[in-house]
């Protein structure tokens, strides 16, 4: 079976991204799961602090291990945003294939000592294990949002990037290069998107030459994505544009069924929904692009 790792030196080989999905739900995964192999390209699916209580870690191991044995596919488990090393040894001990540990919240030098010492503790557990840092201001909290708050200033230089990696030592970076998590209203309504730097995701991968990862990608141009990738974006997030999918795909089955009571009846319309939304995007991830 392909190691996550060398799913990320093929896809940047190929100037290509690896969508990362997150799943609160079976729906969600069966959902994301099918558009993988709709499309036989590998996926990373993932689940926050909040969505792994919810599910359970190890009964989330056991569900995307089923997939992988039973199809042969692909298909990679990732803690997502993990705010606590004891959240994260669980993760690892559960068998995750990468861990974001997530201590951007904290002042830089305080974020470096604690993800150094995440990294040596889950390393110990599993040498394989991709652990991913994150530094700079995106936001929290994949849901949709009335207003923006500017964190221009807060977005993540190249010296700072090469000084987080050469310290904690992480497999993964995470920057702040304009994305943030949730959406907008009016992103929601098609009015809005968002729009990244990309000379300076350029920058920081000269810099640090990781996998970098976009978080908060829901709502983001197009464009912006396709470029985001060129410049060296391995792994793109999307969350909120699924949970509104999962939601609108709910009320489809519902308003249908008006007096329906039979879960495998109705739920089916959200699988569908979301289905296409995470198509869609890898579509668009995995659109190959001519070398310079």
């Amino acid at each position: 079976m392909q190691r996550l790792r060398d799913a990320f030196r093929k896809a940047q080989d190929e100037r290509a991204a690896i969508g990362h999905f997150n799943i609160g739900d079976l729906v969600l995964l069966k959902a994301v799961f099918a558009a993988a192999r709709e499309l036989n390209v590998p996926v990373l699916v993932g689940a926050s602090d909040g969505e792994r209580e919810f599910i359970g870690t190890r009964q989330l191991t056991a569900l995307v291990q089923s997939l992988r044995d039973e199809y042969d596919f692909p298909i990679f488990l990732n803690a997502d945003h993990t705010h606590s090393l004891d959240t994260a040894l669980e993760a690892a001990h559960s068998g995750f294939d990468s861990i974001v540990f997530d201590r951007s919240a904290l002042p830089f030098e305080q974020n470096i000592r604690q993800t150094r010492a995440a990294v040596e503790a889950l390393k110990a557990i599993n040498p394989d294990i991709l652990v991913e840092g994150e530094i700079g201001d995106i936001g929290t909290g994949s849901e949709i949002h009335r207003e923006a708050l500017d964190r221009t200033k807060s977005l993540t230089t190249p010296e700072e990037a090469r000084q987080y990696v050469d310290a904690t030592r992480v497999d993964i970076l995470a920057p702040a290069v304009g994305n943030m998590h949730g959406m907008l209203t009016s992103m929601v309504d098609g009015e809005a998107r968002k729009h990244l730097d990309i000379e300076r995701i350029a920058q920081i991968k000269l810099a640090v030459q990781l996998p970098l990862t976009l978080h908060g990608g829901s709502g983001t141009d197009d464009h912006d994505l396709r470029n985001a990738i060129a410049a060296g974006v391995n792994i793109v997030h999307i969350n909120t544009e699924l949970r509104i999918a999962w939601r609108h795909g709910l009320e489809e089955g519902l308003m249908k069924q008006p007096d329906g009571i039979v879960p495998y009846k109705i739920l089916p319309f959200a699988v569908e929904s979301v289905k296409q939304v995470a198509s869609s995007r890898r579509r668009l991830f995995n659109t190959k692009r001519p070398t310079a």
